[in-house]
């Protein structure tokens, strides 16, 4: 028995597995673009997307317009058959602008965390693009899909259903993360597919679940696909990739990191963040970091409260600087040994989970 491939309407994925959204810069149109070829779908990071542009420092709304439409254009353009996403916070402040832009660019489907996307069904409307929230619990799904039925008559193309383990920002308390040792992403993952059982009888229509945070290889993928997701979505293997979008000292700080050094770090928009322990990680840790620039980021970000720019930390983190930056990471990070291609890494993943489904 081979892997069952991800089915969104008319989309159909022959490796059920999403690469997960990485911003700032680590998923753009290479690595998308690659996991798409592959047979995944490949996801584009829209947050502060345009931080290469020259008008960046100076007007960084429409440089990240601007950057997002040209992504989307060479990711379509390295992957004309495949199926390529983006990923939008809803905290972002240019976050409807964003989604009008990928709708116009004819972008397959956008995933929304970070917030409650409540009219995202108005901005695709007459579209093809597909959308799916990103929950952490069971009654998130609920409220969320309830709301867009009420309102739009829409019912999500796909739910995807993180867990503790991700890495980036996380839809937990860090008392839940440090004190809730029954949290895990099966538990929630069970509590999301009743949900999503119980609108299918009530409405009719199918909603594919898939399962997010901590997967890391082919076993993890069976036990979801046997748990009744009908995928993954996994962000930190990607990163030590040939295609990945992010500078070569990024993706060797995975390949050093031990396990010891994934950390819970405190995050501007409220929620705790995982990251890779460094001297940044460290000095936030007890103190802030003066903002001298605010990008206008996120809506919950005040620049004269907040501990630090998480946009400069992000952004000189992909660049390089791994040291003075946010390195974001998920909880298994500390077990990729190298790097090698996408297709390499797809493949591996594929293999050893139709050994196990065999």
């Amino acid at each position: 028995m081979n892997l069952p491939p991800l089915k969104l309407g008319e989309l159909i994925a022959r490796v059920p597995i999403i690469q997960g959204g990485m911003g700032v810069g680590v998923s753009g149109s290479s690595l998308a673009s690659a996991v798409a070829n592959a047979g995944g779908i490949g996801v584009i990071s829209a947050v502060q997307i345009g931080f290469k542009e020259d008008d960046f420092e100076l007007n960084p709304k429409q440089a990240n317009i601007r950057a997002l439409k040209s992504e989307i254009k060479k990711a379509r353009e390295l992957s004309p058959q495949g199926i390529l996403g983006v990923n939008i916070m809803v905290a972002a402040n240019d976050y409807e602008d964003l989604v009008k832009t990928a709708v116009e660019e004819n972008i397959d489907l956008i995933i929304c965390g970070a917030g409650l996307p409540s009219t995202l069904p108005k901005l695709i409307k007459d579209s093809k693009t597909k959308i799916a929230p990103i929950v952490s619990s069971g009654r998130a799904a609920l409220v969320i899909s309830k709301l867009w039925i009420r309102k739009f008559n829409y019912i999500p193309d796909l739910i995807i259903v993180e867990g503790p383990n991700a890495g980036g920002h996380l839809g937990f308390s860090k008392e839940e993360l440090t004190f809730n040792k029954h949290l895990d992403i099966s538990s929630i993952t069970k509590d999301v597919l009743k949900v999503t059982k119980d609108l299918e009888k009530e409405y009719g229509r199918h909603i594919p679940v898939v399962a997010a945070g901590g997967i890391f290889d082919g076993k993890d993928i069976v036990n979801m696909i046997k748990l009744g997701a009908e995928g993954v979505q996994m962000g930190t293997r990607f990163v030590a990739t040939e295609e990945c979008d992010a500078h070569i000292n990024f993706k060797k700080a995975y390949i050093s990191a031990s396990k010891d050094d994934i950390v819970l770090i405190k995050s501007p928009v409220g929620m705790p963040g995982r990251a890779l322990n460094n001297k940044f990680a460290q000095l936030v840790k007890d103190s802030s970091i003066p903002v001298t620039k605010c990008y206008n980021c996120l809506k919950p970000c005040n620049p004269k409260e907040t501990p630090y720019c998480i946009s400069k930390a992000l952004i000189d983190a992909v660049k390089g600087d791994i040291e003075n930056g946010l390195v974001f990471s998920g909880s298994n990070s500390y077990k990729i040994n190298k790097i090698c291609t996408v297709k390499e890494l797809i493949c591996e993943l594929a293999e050893e989970a139709n050994k196990l489904l065999d």
